[in-house]
């Protein structure tokens, strides 16, 4: 296994499941991990057609709310965040994505450096389907403050309540994440 792989693996390792559903997700891409260490997406957008992505979901954790964009590409309500490049730590990915799509510098205080989940998922667009392995890293926002999303990125965006999320255009599993975050803020 390539050290960047290995230290993949021992990231997800590290990650506590939330339901069975994370548990399942987690199992997989252990074993995917110790099979290849193709992980990266190297061509846009699925070549591997399995790849790593950082999720960044800013939240204030004093207003109970989430910034999610609307992403012109997936057509999705989602949180920031991008493909890990080559070689990239996934850390380092989410830092660089904050800074890409919302012009900040991340300030992991809420539940620290480590992903607080993980999902395996079947991405929707205009190019067709591929699969996400994506690590969801928090940062601290203030949803008093003004945050203006990578317009080529995102066409609009709006703050969503923690408790009682109702969105159905959004990632599949953002009702799941959101929570484990209410555990994890408690």
């Amino acid at each position: 296994m390539h050290t960047a792989t290995a230290a993949i693996a021992e990231i997800v390792g590290g990650i506590a499941p939330f339901d069975a559903v994370e548990k399942e997700h987690i199992d997989e891409t252990l074993t995917w991990l110790a099979s290849t260490d193709d992980v990266f997406r190297r061509v846009k957008p699925d070549i591997p057609p399995r790849h790593l992505v950082s999720y960044v979901v800013l939240v204030d954790p004093d207003a109970r709310a989430v910034l999610l964009g609307r992403h012109r590409l997936a057509g999705l309500w989602l949180p920031t965040g991008g493909h890990v490049d080559p070689g990239e730590h996934p850390l380092a990915t989410a830092r660089r994505e904050t800074t890409e799509e919302l012009g900040i510098t991340a300030d992991f205080t809420v539940t620290g450096t480590a992903p607080l989940f993980l999902t395996r998922t079947t991405t929707v667009g205009t190019h067709g389907g591929h699969e996400d392995i994506s690590l969801w890293y928090v940062i601290r926002g203030r949803r008093s403050a003004t945050y203006t999303l990578e317009p080529r990125e995102f066409s609009d965006q709006s703050w969503w309540g923690i408790d009682g999320f109702a969105l159905s255009d959004t990632d599949p599993h953002l009702p799941r994440f959101l929570a484990k975050l209410q555990h994890a803020l408690r």
